[in-house]
């Protein structure tokens, strides 16, 4: 009876994984469609005769649009959950991403950007509650299993912009309508699994959700507003990065537009790589000091990326990839844990501000490069992981998790009576 009962276990933790790994994938289809916006600004700016304000609107389009509605759509799924929405948000995304390979004005390219931000809203906040959900009590290995599936997703795109999209033009957009519809299928059945978790969490007592010892709403307040001040840091350097990276060493080294796309690529896929070992690290030494490495640490590199040659840029974009994408999964699980039990609240809060973030960064950030050139961007950016040295005042999470566990301990074993 006892092999039986755990090999039902056994299963249990093997399909909770399987779940969070067809959740990841599901993120690398979504996330890999949408990077193909981004990726083919190039051709976009030339077919279009955009500027790079536009470009920048276009990008803010996307990144608003998921910013203002990713923590509406978190908080109503706290309290109402709908999984099969992640079908939704897949097929917004598809319809989108259709409309982008026929578009002929900016106008249609904003409409189709905004449809893609309307599935992004849809999609990552109720994903990243599922994901949750699945992770028993492991939730950081299960934000950086979900988070790693997007990064690998928006590393892809540049590579099919490259040698897809790019030689045989703008309309072939249209053949990765299959992905997303493997995407549809899979949240799908991702969706029936959540609905009859749901069904079966609702005869069982649910567990009190407490706060963490010590830290009342004001700290908690407080906490929160350091980590979006963080997130702005990261995100808005990113999209320095994610938009703009390929017209930095097209002008600046004279690549063509094949070779910086295959640049971008390698930064995404670091970006992809940091997001792997930034969840170890972090449950090895603590969220706090991951977040403090990840945000602050990166701080030299960048000061000293405007002045490299074109092998240490593309070396130096590599190593902020690697570092910077260490914080996001540790800073959604950290506030997560700061405000318990408003999963799916956080989640949409904290991906919606990371699109807005990136969104308003990089039209602002076009806007100077039309005025002042995209190297004096560079320069711009390079300062913003500064605003890590906030981090010192961050409470220590684990910290008070092991003091509030040594003083349950001593509570339930008093002082001379044996412990089992």
């Amino acid at each position: 009876m006892t092999q039986s009962l755990t090999g039902r276990i056994d299963t249990a933790k093997a399909a909770n994984l399987r779940l969070i790994v067809a959740i990841s994938v599901s993120h690398c289809l979504n996330d890999m469609i949408q990077a193909l916006i981004p990726a083919i600004y190039p051709m976009l700016k030339a077919d279009i005769g955009l500027d790079f304000g536009q470009i920048g609107l276009i990008t803010l389009a996307f990144q608003l649009t998921a910013s203002l509605l990713q923590p509406a759509v978190g908080l109503y799924t706290d309290y109402r959950p709908k999984p099969y929405l992640l079908t939704l948000g897949m097929a917004l995304t598809l319809i989108g991403l259709l409309i982008l390979s026929i578009a002929q004005t900016f106008a249609v390219v904003l409409i189709a950007a905004t449809l893609v931000g309307i599935g992004s809203s849809v999609f990552h906040p109720e994903s990243s509650r599922v994901a949750r959900m699945a992770s028993g009590d492991r939730p950081g290995l299960a934000q950086s299993v979900f988070q790693v599936g997007g990064n690998i997703g928006s590393a892809i795109g540049p590579l099919l912009a490259a040698f897809v999209v790019l030689p045989l033009g703008r309309h072939t957009v249209a053949v990765f309508a299959p992905v997303a519809l493997v995407g549809i299928a899979i949240l799908f059945k991702i969706g029936r699994w959540a609905a009859r978790h749901q069904q079966s969490a609702r005869t069982r007592t649910p567990a009190p959700v407490h706060r963490p010892d010590g830290i009342g709403p004001r700290k908690v307040a407080i906490s929160i507003a350091i980590l979006l001040a963080l997130m702005i840091s990261k995100f808005v350097y990113m999209a320095s990065l994610s938009s703009y990276y390929t017209f930095y060493l097209i002008e600046r080294f004279g690549l063509s537009v094949q070779q910086a796309q295959l640049n971008l690529f390698l930064f995404l896929f670091a970006v992809a790589v940091g997001t792997v070992f930034g969840r170890p690290i972090g449950d090895r030494f603590g969220r706090k000091y991951v977040i403090w490495a990840s945000i602050l640490g990166v701080l030299p590199f960048t000061l000293a990326l405007p002045y490299a040659n074109l092998f240490w840029t593309s070396a130096l974009a590599v190593i902020v990839g690697l570092i910077l994408a260490s914080a996001f999964s540790t800073i959604v699980v950290y506030a997560q844990e700061l405000v318990p039990g408003k999963v799916g609240l956080v989640a949409g809060l904290f991906f919606g501000f990371a699109f807005g973030a990136g969104g308003l960064g990089a039209a602002l950030l076009g806007e100077i490069a039309d005025h002042r050139g995209i190297v004096f961007v560079y320069k711009l950016c390079s300062v913003l992981p500064a605003i890590g040295l906030l981090t010192v005042f961050l409470p220590n999470l684990e910290s008070r998790r092991l003091a509030a566990t040594g003083r349950s301990a001593s509570e339930a074993c008093p002082e001379g009576s044996p412990a089992e």
